[in-house]
């Protein structure tokens, strides 16, 4: 796949590696980002089969680096690209942050009339996680061309929990990177956006990393 970098809001952006997965066609969206929009045609609802349906075309899709991030994530990209130069795609890696002090215990279905514990980490799909080509490769037999959902039912769980079952339960690699912290990780941000104009805060980060940006207010005003 060719690389194609452009300069967007101050930011390098790898635009042609950056793809959103959306459960409807929009046309605005399709506009703006063209062919990296991909309709997942899975159920807009938040169910384990429909989280599941949706991280299976994400995975299906992957080249280098497959790294999901919900939409209500900021991604300092600049960041997260030198985050993967220090690991080579073709390692085993598993980056994220598990979202639980402890590993996450499910009752895996081995038989139609049995089953048995496993105890693996996962890193949450809330606060985003990578994982390498030459893991990803591996995971192929119960990850790719639909497997992913049939694998999810094993164990009864959400997609990011299905993604380290296979991981760390089946494949046997441990979370790379990331801990538990037993704390909130909440920060307070000042800037010239009230909580009215700006609840997610991601307009004032952007412009707090960004302020050459054409919309945000100018220095003056902060």
């Amino acid at each position: 796949m060719i690389e194609v970098k452009e300069r967007e809001n101050g930011a390098n952006v790898e635009a042609s590696r950056t793809f959103i997965f959306t459960d409807g066609e929009d046309q605005e969206l399709r506009r703006r980002a063209g062919a990296n929009v991909v309709n997942t045609n899975c159920s807009a609802v938040h169910t384990r089969q429909a989280l599941c349906c949706k991280m299976s075309v994400e995975y299906d899709k992957f080249i280098e680096w497959f790294c999901h991030m919900d939409d209500d994530n900021y991604v300092i990209v600049p960041s997260l690209l030198k985050l993967l130069s220090s690991y080579h795609h073709t390692q085993d890696v598993y980056l994220g942050r598990p979202s639980l002090d402890h590993p996450i215990e499910a009752a895996e279905r081995v038989k139609s009339d049995g089953s048995v514990s496993v105890r693996f980490w996962f890193a949450t799909g809330g606060a985003g996680f990578c994982i390498s080509r030459g893991l990803a490769l591996k995971m192929s037999p119960w990850a790719s061309l639909g497997n992913f959902i049939s694998t999810a039912e094993k164990i009864r769980l959400p997609d990011d929990c299905t993604i380290g079952y296979i991981i760390e339960a089946l494949l046997e690699v441990t979370l790379s990177y990331g801990g538990f912290e037993n704390r909130r990780n909440v920060i307070s941000i000042g800037g010239a956006f009230s909580l009215v104009e700006d609840p997610s805060r991601f307009k004032t980060v952007h412009c707090l990393l960004y302020p050459e940006t054409d919309w945000c207010p100018s220095k003056g005003h902060h």
